[in-house]
């Protein structure tokens, strides 16, 4: 279903017993709500709660903001290297905003909010602007933002700016299933067909390039949130990747240590993607931090 969120439309899926505490789940950059592997969804429903997915501003079916252009990441980049103002059509603050237009169109007060990669960006966003409407906070795979913190490497930022050699399904398919790869758990690799049958799935849905640049300018143009981290008052969890190539694990040590109270699940083993293997250890952490 679409609702109406901070003025944008959003798309929203809703599950699990109406009267059940929430859990908001905020997906990362260029990725759609489907994202959230159903498997997951579930078994934080059997442990009782509601769970609300949905597609960020520009992307999936959510509304986009093509009016705004596709912009230069080059210059941007260059922008950020050299300490200079990165300006963006939107921000990660006004996502924040849509999530908790979503909360409210759904009659939500409070939510146990997880977000992974971007999505944990905007959750830090959400924790500290409105505290009252988070319970609970998982922070997966995510950073600050801090400028000493480690990079990605150059390997996995040329794959992230590059984009399928020719259009059409089966190459927009074939560049996904290759970055998804590149970013994945070295010891929980994804199996070929299913994750073929992911990527398809997420291409035939939807498939918005130019929202997806558009995000990544507004994660570029947001840079430090290390000012917001002492204003996080929400009991926070950072699950995070010791093998993750794209957000070094040094970023989510960065967060646990600096959110006051967070407690930390660092896995080895665990790139930047969510395993199969791994998702009742994922959903176990939210309930458990969602209880404590």
């Amino acid at each position: 279903m679409k609702v109406e969120a901070n003025g944008v439309r959003i798309e929203v899926d809703d599950q699990g017993p109406a009267d059940g505490p929430v859990v908001l789940l905020i997906m990362g950059l260029g990725m759609q709500l489907i994202a959230w592997p159903q498997a997951m969804v579930q078994m934080l429903v059997r442990q009782g709660f509601r769970v609300v997915r949905f597609d960020n501003r520009d992307i999936g079916l959510s509304q986009g903001f093509d009016a705004a252009g596709v912009p230069n990441m080059a210059l941007a980049g260059l922008r950020y290297a050299m300490h200079l103002p990165v300006h963006s059509p939107y921000s990660l603050a006004d996502m924040a905003r849509d999530a908790l237009g979503v909360l409210d169109a759904l009659d939500i007060e409070q939510a146990h909010v997880c977000g992974a990669s971007m999505g944990g960006m905007i959750a830090q966003h959400l924790a500290a602007m409105a505290p009252e409407r988070v319970a609970s906070l998982t922070l997966m795979m995510t950073s600050s933002g801090s400028r000493r913190l480690p990079q990605p490497s150059w390997r996995v930022r040329r794959a992230l700016m590059s984009r399928p050699m020719k259009p059409g399904t089966d190459a927009a398919v074939d560049w996904i299933i290759q970055v998804l790869y590149l970013i994945g758990s070295p010891t929980y690799p994804s199996d070929y067909q299913d994750l073929r049958a992911r990527a398809l799935e997420s291409v035939q849905r939807a498939w918005h390039p130019s929202g997806s640049a558009r995000q990544l300018l507004a994660v570029v143009a947001d840079g430090d949130r290390s000012a917001l981290l002492p204003h996080i008052q929400a009991p926070t969890l950072v699950i995070h990747g010791v093998d993750d190539p794209l957000v070094p694990v040094a970023c989510g040590e960065d967060l646990a240590q600096r959110i006051a109270n967070a407690t930390a699940d660092f896995i080895p083993g665990m790139g930047h993607d969510l395993p199969e293997e791994l998702l009742q250890r994922f959903a176990q952490g939210i309930g458990d931090n969602a209880r404590r």
